[in-house]
Protein backbone atom coordinates (compact mmCIF):
# COMPACT_ATOMS: atom_id res chain seq x y z
CA UNK A 1 0.00 0.00 0.00
CA UNK A 2 1.42 3.49 -1.13
CA UNK A 3 2.09 5.67 1.88
CA UNK A 4 1.23 9.14 1.65
CA UNK A 5 2.31 12.41 3.61
CA UNK A 6 1.69 15.70 1.78
CA UNK A 7 4.74 18.37 2.08
CA UNK A 8 3.72 21.96 2.67
CA UNK A 9 6.93 24.03 1.29
CA UNK A 10 6.36 27.42 2.97
CA UNK A 11 8.05 30.59 0.85
CA UNK A 12 8.42 34.35 2.17
CA UNK A 13 6.87 36.79 0.72
CA UNK A 14 7.83 40.60 0.05
CA UNK A 15 5.97 41.34 3.69
CA UNK A 16 7.54 38.88 5.37
CA UNK A 17 9.92 40.67 6.83
CA UNK A 18 6.93 42.82 8.54
CA UNK A 19 5.53 40.07 10.40
CA UNK A 20 3.86 40.41 13.94
CA UNK A 21 4.72 38.59 17.41
CA UNK A 22 1.21 37.73 17.57
CA UNK A 23 1.23 36.38 13.99
CA UNK A 24 4.35 34.23 15.09
CA UNK A 25 2.35 33.22 18.20
CA UNK A 26 -1.23 32.36 15.93
CA UNK A 27 1.48 30.16 14.28
CA UNK A 28 3.34 28.41 16.51
CA UNK A 29 -0.34 27.75 18.20
CA UNK A 30 -1.34 26.46 14.86
CA UNK A 31 1.72 23.52 15.09
CA UNK A 32 0.47 22.75 18.18
CA UNK A 33 -2.74 22.50 17.07
CA UNK A 34 -1.63 20.00 14.04
CA UNK A 35 0.85 18.52 16.56
CA UNK A 36 -1.98 17.14 19.17
CA UNK A 37 -3.93 16.55 16.37
CA UNK A 38 -1.78 13.92 14.83
CA UNK A 39 -1.64 15.79 11.78
CA UNK A 40 2.02 16.94 11.69
CA UNK A 41 4.74 14.51 11.20
CA UNK A 42 7.73 17.11 11.52
CA UNK A 43 8.67 20.39 10.50
CA UNK A 44 11.06 22.91 10.99
CA UNK A 45 12.91 26.38 8.95
CA UNK A 46 15.56 26.29 6.54
CA UNK A 47 18.45 28.16 7.15
CA UNK A 48 20.46 29.26 4.02
CA UNK A 49 17.90 29.12 1.68
CA UNK A 50 16.93 32.64 0.83
CA UNK A 51 12.96 32.91 -0.13
CA UNK A 52 12.13 30.18 2.15
CA UNK A 53 10.80 30.17 5.47
CA UNK A 54 10.26 26.36 6.47
CA UNK A 55 8.21 23.30 5.97
CA UNK A 56 5.38 21.20 7.33
CA UNK A 57 5.21 17.20 6.27
CA UNK A 58 1.38 16.60 7.24
CA UNK A 59 -0.44 13.54 7.41
CA UNK A 60 -3.66 13.94 6.39
CA UNK A 61 -6.15 11.80 4.61
CA UNK A 62 -6.54 13.07 1.44
CA UNK A 63 -4.52 16.22 -0.57
CA UNK A 64 -7.69 18.06 0.27
CA UNK A 65 -7.54 18.01 3.83
CA UNK A 66 -3.74 19.23 3.75
CA UNK A 67 -4.30 21.68 1.18
CA UNK A 68 -7.30 23.16 3.84
CA UNK A 69 -4.41 23.21 6.36
CA UNK A 70 -2.27 25.11 4.35
CA UNK A 71 -4.33 27.50 3.87
CA UNK A 72 -5.45 28.12 7.30
CA UNK A 73 -1.81 28.94 8.34
CA UNK A 74 -1.31 31.74 10.03
CA UNK A 75 1.72 32.90 7.83
CA UNK A 76 -0.50 32.26 4.65
CA UNK A 77 -3.52 34.05 5.62
CA UNK A 78 -1.68 37.08 6.60
CA UNK A 79 0.13 37.30 3.30
CA UNK A 80 3.63 36.92 5.23
CA UNK A 81 4.22 33.73 3.24
CA UNK A 82 2.42 31.41 0.31
CA UNK A 83 2.75 27.87 0.20
CA UNK A 84 3.44 25.06 -2.32
CA UNK A 85 1.77 21.39 -1.43
CA UNK A 86 3.68 18.29 -2.95
CA UNK A 87 2.96 14.84 -2.11
CA UNK A 88 5.62 12.69 -0.93
CA UNK A 89 5.37 9.09 -1.23
CA UNK A 90 7.15 7.62 2.12
CA UNK A 91 9.78 5.24 1.16
CA UNK A 92 10.67 2.84 4.18
CA UNK A 93 11.43 -1.00 5.73
CA UNK A 94 7.64 -1.56 5.64
CA UNK A 95 7.76 -1.07 1.55
CA UNK A 96 11.16 -2.15 1.13
CA UNK A 97 11.87 1.29 0.12
CA UNK A 98 9.74 1.27 -2.99
CA UNK A 99 12.00 -0.77 -5.07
Amino acid sequence: MDMLMYMMMIEKTKTYNKITKKVVEEHVENIRRLDDEGKLEICGVFKGYPGMAGMYILKTESREEAEEICKREPLVVGGYAKYKLVGLQIANKENNYLL
